[in-house]
């Protein structure tokens, strides 16, 4: 019989310990503690790791990891990861980027953008704060619905198509802009300056490129009307994060409600974002929690560990 191989997970997988069950047959599968010390220490014996958002996977690390042959990560996005690293010592990567017929069942952040969304334009969050200090001053917390308005969809791939779908059925007129050529029912396709300058809720859902990188920037707040609002559940390094924080605080734009932002692994409390938020009343942050739901979760973990493992039994035969 062959030695099972050694896997450590970086994800906690203590709410459903089951999605680890396809490795049973082919692996020793470790948890990782949490932080990068840890991870330091834990990574050297490992054959395979299952990452983890929480705790990058850097160079320091990969070099530690003198037996590391592959990585599997249950997300789409790769920025967690030194990949130059890992591409260097010839370790394969396994994630979800490319498995739509899985992805198109998976629907927890574009379902977040729209709690984001209400969020910002019912100010739902500042409303619970005073209800808690006994205030009851509705007139106080007057929102907009989103009927009749125009929703503006940054990246027309799988989520973006779903929040399309969603905006439809509040009754909004629904543009989208794509670096690529689209087609859908309802969806009227226009350049990126139309979908600035015309949109009353932007949502952005690109990937995080050398291209995408500050794609939104002054010139984009500067086309948008003066009550618009932007969603942002992709990635931080997407808006500059200066140009957003000068759009709110001069009202450029209505709010923000922000699921990420950039340079989340440094002291988050002194983020300049942060330390805005906590005195005003048009910005939302929460922690990355588009896709932290039970189901989405429980999905992409037994995902991954089924195309570990399929990995793994490939390679011992």
């Amino acid at each position: 019989m062959k030695k099972k191989w050694a896997v450590l997970c970086a994800t906690d997988v203590s709410a459903f310990p089951e999605v680890l069950d396809p490795l049973k047959d082919v692996a020793k599968v470790k948890i990782c503690k949490p932080g990068h010390d840890a991870l330091l220490r834990e990574i050297r014996d490992a054959d395979a790791f299952i990452a983890s958002l929480h705790v990058r996977l850097d160079a320091e690390a990969i070099a530690a990891a003198k037996k590391l042959r592959v990585i599997a990560t249950p997300s789409t996005k790769l920025d967690h990861l030194d990949l130059k690293a890992a591409d260097a010592r010839g370790i394969t990567l396994l994630s979800l980027k490319y498995d739509r017929e899985f992805l198109d069942t998976i629907t927890a952040t574009a379902e977040f953008a729209w709690a984001l969304m209400l969020s910002c334009l019912r100010r739902i969050p500042w409303a619970f704060d005073a209800v808690k200090r006994g205030e009851w001053a509705r007139d106080k917390f007057r929102g907009h619905q989103l009927s009749g308005k125009t929703f503006g969809i940054l990246g027309y791939g799988r989520l973006g198509a779903m929040v399309g779908e969603y905006a439809r059925a509040f009754r909004m007129r629904v543009l989208a802009h794509d670096f690529k050529d689209f087609q859908a029912e309802g969806i009227e396709r226009v350049d990126k300056q139309t979908l600035f300058r015309e949109s009353d809720v932007i949502s952005l859902h690109v990937p995080l490129t050398p291209e995408t990188t500050n794609l939104v920037d002054r010139k984009e707040f500067a086309l948008m009307k003066p009550g618009a609002i932007i969603v942002n559940t992709s990635r931080g390094a997407i808006i500059n994060q200066e140009a957003l924080l000068e759009a709110i605080k001069t009202g450029r734009i209505a709010g923000a409600g922000l699921d990420v932002i950039h340079w989340e692994w440094p002291d988050v409390k002194r983020h300049p974002l942060m330390e805005y938020a906590r005195t005003h009343e048009n910005l939302v942050i929460v922690p990355h929690l588009g896709d932290i739901t039970y189901e989405s979760q429980a999905m992409s973990l037994h995902h991954i560990a089924e195309k570990l493992g399929d990995f793994i039994r490939a390679d011992k035969e």
